[in-house]
């Protein structure tokens, strides 16, 4: 029996730049120099079917991972892959050490306070350059903005997809 291939997101396609085939890569990874870099092998979604590419020429301008595919040279080629994401394969992750999750092992987990309250589920990342901040999805209300620092987060447990947070003071208004 054939194993299935899982693949993980890594990124979208905003959009092109310039005119000889460079796409414009909101990268979500926190290896992007390594995922990114000439002659790797990443994967666009395109309807469905995930296609290989790999990538000719990368760099960074303005926040954003400009990359070339190979065989690709032209605007005309690489219109149609904007709003695509980007993926890696699973085999090509690597092991992270402890402590340490890929985003999508903690996006929808369950976040929890020292009480065991439910606070909301994890629902995006921003990076902010000192330390992420997870946008959490509360029941009711507005979301809230966690900062990952070792005083807020206590316990990720990414198996049963629960993470513990000390809320400190003034982390959510709470509107009753």
């Amino acid at each position: 029996m054939m194993e299935t291939e899982k693949y993980y997101k890594i990124g979208t396609i905003v959009n092109t730049h310039g005119i000889r085939g460079e796409l414009k890569i909101k990268a979500i990874t926190d290896f992007a120099e390594d995922r990114f870099a000439k002659g790797q092998v990443i994967y666009r979604l395109d309807n469905g079917q995930y296609r290989k590419e790999t990538i000719a020429k990368a760099r960074i301008h303005k926040g954003m991972w400009l990359l070339t595919f190979v065989g690709v040279d032209n605007i005309n080629q690489v219109e149609i892959f904007k709003g695509q994401d980007v993926f890696v394969d699973e085999a090509d992750r690597d092991e992270l050490p402890e402590g340490e999750y890929y985003y999508n092992e903690i996006i929808g987990a369950t976040v929890v306070d020292l009480t065991d309250r439910t606070i909301g589920t994890i629902k995006d990342i921003m990076e902010t350059g000192a330390n992420d901040v997870w946008i959490i999805k509360r029941p009711s209300g507005k979301d809230v903005l966690i900062p990952v620092i070792d005083d807020v987060i206590k316990e990720v447990d990414v198996d049963e997809q629960v993470v513990r947070i000390d809320l400190l003071e003034g982390l959510i208004d709470d509107e009753d």
